[in-house]
């Protein structure tokens, strides 16, 4: 379960999860970014992860035995968490939001495995597919008009976009900018990649019990405890070291204090 997008039940992967966390929280420490109480942007960090990866964690350790839930019903229970925050995230936010799909599907595939009873080499397999492909399909758009640091980093509901084209057109820096825009994008992709190999190897080292068994599920559950402090909160500290980067270097651009670029200030 990883992701992150977890080291899923995070609902969108420990690597996806830290990367929206860290956009939300730089958003949120702007001038007039937070969003109010009940708004459809707030969000309370300590319940999701309550909620997302010690409930479920719990659940899988305590409730897998044959005398309480047995292995698949704890299992069951324990992805009906993730699952069930991932969906109330797609309607709070009233539009799709593609990293908590991923995440739904990507504990999806960690029932799967459970139930198929699956080798468990299929789930750190799986575990990794989720955030290398995130990665590639971010180094891919290296290539394109639009590299995907505009979606996950650079985007107006964390910049003031407008401001800051303006800015980068009236000192002629565009293309500078771009170049700096294409450097940060590998920089990106690399941050996805360290979770999907961290991520592997957790799950290699971790999971060894078949699948199906409670020997599997108090596993899954170690997994998804770990997962958070060894892959969720470094690819964190690293995605927000890329957007101050970032910004670092629109500063040297546009002559724009950081405030300025910021939504909201």
């Amino acid at each position: 379960m990883t992701a992150p997008l977890p080291s899923d039940p995070p609902p969108r992967g420990a690597a996806a999860s830290a990367h929206e966390s860290a956009s939300e929280s730089a958003s949120d420490a702007a001038p007039g970014g937070s969003a109010p109480p009940g708004a459809p942007g707030a969000g309370n960090p300590l319940l999701e992860i309550a909620i997302t990866i010690i409930v479920p964690a719990v659940v899988l350790m305590q409730l897998s035995s044959e005398q309480r839930l047995g292995p698949i019903g704890a299992l069951l229970l324990a992805l009906a968490f993730p699952v069930g925050w991932g969906i109330r995230d797609l309607v709070r936010r009233h539009k799709l939001n593609w990293l908590a799909v991923l995440g739904i599907v990507s504990t999806l595939l960690t029932g799967g495995i459970g139930l198929l009873k699956l080798d468990p080499q299929w789930l750190a397999v799986k575990e990794a597919a989720v955030p290398g492909l995130i990665g590639l399909a971010v180094l891919g758009s290296n290539w394109t008009r639009w590299p995907l640091i505009r979606v996950l980093v650079f985007n107006p509901q964390l910049f003031d976009v407008v401001k800051v084209q303006h800015a980068l057109e009236s000192r002629r820096n565009v293309v500078p900018f771009e170049l700096h825009l294409r450097t940060g994008t590998m920089l990106l992709a690399a941050t996805f990649f360290f979770s999907s190999v961290a991520n592997y190897v957790l799950a290699r080292w971790v999971v060894v019990s078949q699948a199906g068994t409670e020997a599997f599920n108090q596993e899954l559950g170690r997994l998804t405890l770990l997962s958070y402090p060894i892959i969720a909160l470094p690819s964190m500290v690293m995605m927000m070291g890329l957007m101050f980067w970032l910004a670092r270097g629109l500063r040297s651009l546009t002559g724009m204090d950081l405030g300025d670029m910021l939504r909201g200030a």
